[in-house]
């Protein structure tokens, strides 16, 4: 899977959980925080179901602990658990909703619970639940207020973000600092070309830009009621594309990043062909092991700009026979001990805001490792999602395409926003 900076889904960070690699089972985290009021007007009992996406079975012991201690706070409640593969997983929900099948409490990122909550399957949870903004980071909530509609229609569950990584060694040998590497997007620019000037075979950059970075540029990529793509309307847009055209026709950049045998920047950083790539706080233990020689290699910073967000959410059935039932176990699931534990055994970061005390994410033991994790809780405090939900990858290959066609000269930079936009906004209306 290629790894190119800020392009993370809600898909690939759910099956981030499903694929991490641990040995460790939760057996005390069912406890919660305490018991958990409900929402609607009904009572909390009855059966319900949880559906999770490819979290089984290595977190079976983990759910089956958090479900157990729901059960015990709510004697006459029943939670069923059942688990979807990674694979077609959007069109699973789709088709369970057009089936009036849908599990009560569903594992949605925000971009797989906007259609669901555009057509009236999903629950407004903001009706039930006064204290949601005082629980969960800004940030998280937000993912699942969409433009066009009023409520809200997930409780965050847990959250990732990017850190930056870059290679010492690199740095020293082309006249650069490590221990003061690119802040924003303009200081990568100018260390991107004192690299070139020093080491004309090494680059700093591999990567072209995309609609997060038009966000990041101050484009309007939508407008008001989620309806249209408005990208190619700014001259803001235009302007970055021709800035990474001239980066990548000085020679910036290695030559295959616009090609289909592109590697991605996090595979051409562990080879130490670039200097810079950006990860999850824990993307470094995947590159060392890779590559043991970056081993005490790597300086780790805060991502350039505003960090980006990438979230995973409960949301609930607006048909579910026990509203209350449900509205109340989401609430404990993504309580911040239940979360807290959560993220113990997964390389992700819990939601909720009292969560970002906790020692583990906060304090740094001295390793690389431990202040990428501190910086990417840092990071979480004002973490955006970059990328529209509304944003479908069938859209972002198409701008993707157009954006390497004018990084190659073959059609302006304003004729390839011009074009993608009217793709993009074709798709989004048929959606």
């Amino acid at each position: 899977m290629k790894n190119t900076t800020r392009r993370t889904t809600g898909r690939a960070l759910a099956l981030l959980a499903g694929a991490a690699v641990t040995a460790l089972a939760l057996t005390a985290c069912s406890s919660g925080g305490g018991a958990s009021s409900g929402g609607g007007s009904g009572k909390v009992d009855g059966s319900i179901t949880l559906q999770t996406w490819a979290l089984t079975p290595t977190y079976t012991d983990y759910l089956n602990g958090v479900i157990k201690g729901f059960e015990k706070e709510h004697p006459g409640a029943e939670v069923k658990l059942q688990d979807q593969p990674g694979d077609g997983y959007a069109d699973k929900v789709l088709s369970q909703a057009s089936s009036n099948s849908l599990p009560d409490v569903i594992n949605l990122p925000p971009d797989i619970a906007l259609p669901l909550a555009k057509r009236g399957y999903l629950q407004d949870v903001s009706k039930d639940d006064s204290k949601l903004a005082s629980t969960y980071v800004a940030g998280a909530l937000d993912s699942y207020k969409y433009k066009g509609m009023t409520g809200t229609y997930g409780y965050p569950w847990y959250l990732n973000t990017d850190v930056d990584y870059w290679n010492k060694s690199m740095f020293d040998k082309c006249g650069l600092d490590a221990d003061n590497p690119p802040k924003t997007t303009d200081d990568l620019f100018t260390q991107a070309k004192t690299m070139h000037d020093k080491c004309p075979d090494d680059y700093l950059m591999s990567r072209k830009p995309g609609l997060g970075d038009f966000t990041l540029a101050g484009v309007k990529v939508l407008n008001s009621d989620g309806t249209k793509f408005t990208f190619a309307d700014s001259s803001k847009a235009a302007d970055l594309i021709d800035r990474y055209k001239t980066a990548y026709q000085d020679g910036y950049m290695p030559s295959n990043v616009l090609n289909s045998d592109y590697l991605g920047n996090s595979t051409l950083f562990t080879q130490q062909k670039v200097a810079w790539t950006t990860g999850g706080a824990t993307a470094l233990s995947d590159m060392i092991k890779n590559n043991p020689s970056l081993k005490g290699n790597v300086v780790v910073s805060p991502a350039l700009d505003t960090p980006p967000l990438y979230v995973q959410g409960l949301s609930v059935s607006s048909k579910s026979k026990h509203l209350a039932t449900a509205e109340a176990f989401a609430q404990y699931m993504t309580n911040a001990k239940n979360q807290e534990a959560f993220a113990h055994l997964v390389n992700i970061f819990p939601s909720t805001t009292s969560s970002q005390s906790d020692p583990y994410f906060s304090k740094d033991d001295g390793t690389v490792n431990g202040k990428a994790r501190v910086l990417a809780n840092e990071a979480l405090k004002e973490a955006k999602v970059l990328n529209p939900v509304q944003a479908n990858s069938a859209m972002t290959d198409f701008l993707d395409q157009q954006i390497a066609l004018a990084m190659k000269g073959q059609v302006s930079a304003k004729q390839a926003l011009e074009t993608a936009q009217t793709k993009m906004n074709t798709l989004l209306a048929n959606s």
